[in-house]
């Protein structure tokens, strides 16, 4: 059985109708009747003119700290030995005849017996009596040296023996070969020891 819309239903289909159909065709008509200008809206500066420029005020101070890297320093490696020509330069005068048993006598022997030639003895006699006038217990009081080569610190010849402090041949055998290995001969460090001051 058929029954007829009721009223409120048909009202209300014709109201929405009514207003889909107000919508579309204002957006027809007119698309831009909806549009409004912004109050706070600027318009865009001229980039090549300069016109229009913004500038902005900080209502704050602003600090910045610049600080610098920090970096440290090292000592530059020991030069390298002379060459030979500049060895002969600085030859030391002859030696004297070592008294036996003395700490001379066995640096006499230590140095034949690493095949170096009397010149080399004569070399380091020069150094040694400058650096330590032969002393087993010579100390420099400013830098700390010790002993015969002046080793600083002077713990570093116990590498040729437990006895460095008291030993001159101990001391001796850490010398010769702290000279071998940087300077390559006595006459080498002798060379350094002229020019410098030190070995």
């Amino acid at each position: 059985m058929y029954r007829p819309p009721s009223r409120s239903r048909a009202a209300l289909f014709v109201f929405a109708f009514t207003a889909a159909s107000s919508f579309i065709l204002v957006n027809v008509v007119d698309p831009y009747s909806g549009a409004t200008a912004s109050p706070y809206y600027q318009a865009p500066s001229d980039r090549f003119g300069g016109l229009n420029e913004q500038s902005i005020v900080v209502a704050s101070t602003f600090n910045h700290t610049i600080t610098r890297d920090t970096f440290r320093s090292e000592a530059a490696p020991p030069p390298p030995p002379p060459p030979v020509a500049e060895t002969a330069r600085f030859s030391a005068p002859a030696a004297a005849i070592p008294d036996p048993g003395s700490a001379q006598a066995y640096a006499a022997g230590a140095v034949s017996a690493r095949g170096w030639g009397t010149e080399q003895f004569d070399c380091l006699v020069s150094l040694w009596s400058r650096e330590s006038g032969w002393r087993v217990n010579a100390m420099n009081g400013s830098s700390g040296a010790y002993g015969i080569p002046q080793a600083l610190p002077g713990s570093k010849m116990a590498s040729a023996g437990s006895d460095w402090e008291t030993n001159a041949a101990t001391q001796i055998e850490w010398g010769l070969g702290y000279i071998g290995g940087r300077y390559g001969s006595p006459c080498g460090a002798w060379a350094h020891s002229e020019d410098a001051g030190w070995y």
